[in-house]
């Protein structure tokens, strides 16, 4: 991809303004600045919502908020307003607990490729680091080999890869759909691929596999998955388990997709919005 090229990081959140807030700072940091930013709020309360709009670091990015009403779970749905807010030609989709390495943006540019999308990496991070990041009294971006060497040691990292950066090479290919390891918490798709399969598929509801199904049907396109790893890091702040109610019944429907050629969503990006309840804001 051309350096030139405008990224549209879309981001997910859900009243969790302290962590999402960290997420905004490590995009701050970025070395490559060719990108905007999307906040796409799954009904987060007014306090969590005012916070995010009046931050010193959401203004510097002059970040667009979606939000709408809280009926649960809906990620697809909210992911696909994200994108219809965005400009760029090449999405990255990015969780609000998600706190980007400073090469993050120019990685996945690098990665980029027609035919294929970026399936990203992450760290996983404890509860007590977390805590540190969310208070403002840590910062894990941009950090030196030495400092993940003592939170790797002392349990606080759960592996080192966000010091590797290996090359772009065919070992990143992964041409058979399968789900393991997919990552929509950090993940890039061009436009042109995303509105070929219609977006994330609203039809799923509650926790799970959502993200799968948009990886399959993105397969059956012919697009196939390029791996991250050690390139396109982020450190994922700890959180308890979600609510994993729809989780079987979405499972079902993947199962019952990967043995057919479905290619657009049941419910998907481009659906006729009657009586849009989206509100959008736009920081300048």
């Amino acid at each position: 991809m051309d350096t030139s090229d405008l990224i549209s990081v879309v981001i997910t959140t859900y009243n969790r303004c302290d962590a999402l807030l960290a997420v905004l700072d490590g995009l701050s940091r970025q070395t490559d600045r060719r990108f905007e930013v999307i906040v796409a709020d799954d009904g987060s309360r007014d306090e969590h919502r005012q916070a995010i709009l009046d931050a010193a670091v959401a203004q510097e990015l002059r970040v667009v908020h979606v939000w709408h009403p809280d009926v649960g779970f809906t990620a697809s749905r909210v992911r696909n307003r994200g994108v219809a807010a965005a400009s760029g030609q090449y999405i990255v989709f990015l969780d609000g607990d998600c706190v980007p390495e400073v090469d993050f943006i120019a990685r996945h540019k690098w990665l980029a490729q027609p035919g294929f999308f970026i399936n990203g990496s992450r760290v996983l991070l404890s509860p007590g680091l977390t805590q540190q990041v969310v208070s403002g009294r840590e910062r894990v971006s941009g950090r030196r080999w030495h400092y993940w060497f003592r939170q790797r040691l002392t349990g606080h990292a759960s592996k080192l890869t966000g010091l590797l950066r290996l090359p772009d090479w065919s070992g990143r290919v992964q041409r058979d759909f399968t789900w393991k390891g997919i990552r929509s918490c950090n993940m890039g798709v061009w436009r042109t691929d995303f509105e070929r399969v219609d977006g994330f598929d609203e039809s799923f509801f509650g926790w799970g596999h959502e993200d799968a199904d948009f990886v399959l049907r993105l397969h059956h396109s012919g697009v196939a998955r390029k791996n991250g790893f050690c390139a396109t890091e982020v450190y994922h702040l700890w959180h308890k388990e979600a609510a994993r109610d729809h989780e079987s019944q979405n499972a079902q429907t993947v199962r019952a997709r990967e043995k057919s050629d479905v290619v657009r969503a049941a419910l998907g990006y481009s659906q006729q919005r009657t009586n849009d309840d989206a509100v959008i804001t736009r920081l300048e």
